[in-house]
């Protein structure tokens, strides 16, 4: 059984397009995080460079010198990271979040699998194909990124795959604040696990966000919660509540498969 963690999730304001600014702010916020002994950390979506589309295809070329950046300090401070990133594939650009396990190795990744066409995410990036779990030594990771959170099949396959924890990295907007707050609990408690989920702050482009980084418990409850400045949120997990609770109410061996299947219409 593992042992009870800090976790923290990350929230600052991303600069478009700034990526030496965003990797400082960032990496500072992930110093900060291990001086208050968090040994798992969350970064926002995007958070090298935020949504400048029409440059992503430029901006993207820094993602492998900061993966690598990440991956020493997941090995110094002995920490698991996630956070998601432009990933450049051929001529495609991927939203990818990538898990860097605590001796700096890249453990798993994933790339954004439903795109928020309501800003034209679908003309900028190419949609993922795939998802599952990442195992890493704080737990069984489900990653998620902002708008994956409106789709609760993703993070019941999840659930099914043995995940522990969801990480959420998002740039939610302001104007759908309450419903950041009630999907991250909903799905903490649908699924029986964790959540860690880091939001930006501030304005990005033609949109503002509002923060609310949260950590959340497998029974919905706020174990931490951030503001609407830039903050490390931070909150103590104990793995053995999961599987504490999932005794407590067996969801998974009281699912009715044959009740899901879809039916057959009648001529």
């Amino acid at each position: 059984m593992k042992s009870p963690f800090i976790a923290a999730a990350l929230q600052f304001q991303v600069e478009l397009a700034e990526v030496d600014r965003n990797a400082k702010r960032a990496f500072g916020l992930i110093a900060d995080a291990a001086r208050s002994g968090a040994r798992l950390c969350v970064l926002p979506e995007m958070w090298s460079s935020g949504f400048a589309n029409d440059r992503l295809a430029t901006l993207s070329g820094s993602t492998p010198e900061l993966l690598y950046d990440l991956r020493k300090l997941a090995e110094a401070h002995g920490m698991v990271i996630a956070g998601s990133l432009p990933e450049r594939v051929g001529r495609a650009v991927y939203n990818t979040m990538y898990v860097i396990n605590k001796n700096g190795v890249i453990t798993g990744q994933y790339r954004k699998a439903h795109l928020f066409s309501p800003s034209g995410e679908h003309k900028a990036f190419r949609a993922g194909s795939s998802a599952a779990v990442i195992h890493t030594d704080r737990g069984v990771v489900g990653p998620l990124i902002c708008y994956d959170l409106r789709f609760p099949e993703l993070a019941r396959k999840y659930y099914l795959e043995g995940a522990t924890l969801l990480c959420v990295s998002a740039q939610w907007p302001a104007a759908r604040k309450a419903h950041w707050d009630a999907l991250l609990t909903a799905r903490a408690i649908e699924n029986q696990l964790f959540v860690i989920a880091a939001n930006a702050v501030g304005t990005s482009g033609e949109f503002t966000f509002p923060g609310g980084s949260a950590i959340v418990s497998p029974l919905g409850e706020r174990l931490a919660e951030g503001a609407n400045e830039e903050a490390v949120v931070t909150a103590s997990i104990d793995p053995a509540e999961v599987d504490k609770f999932r005794r407590r109410i067996p969801c998974l061996e009281d699912r009715n498969e044959r009740a899901y299947r879809k039916s057959r219409q009648k001529r």
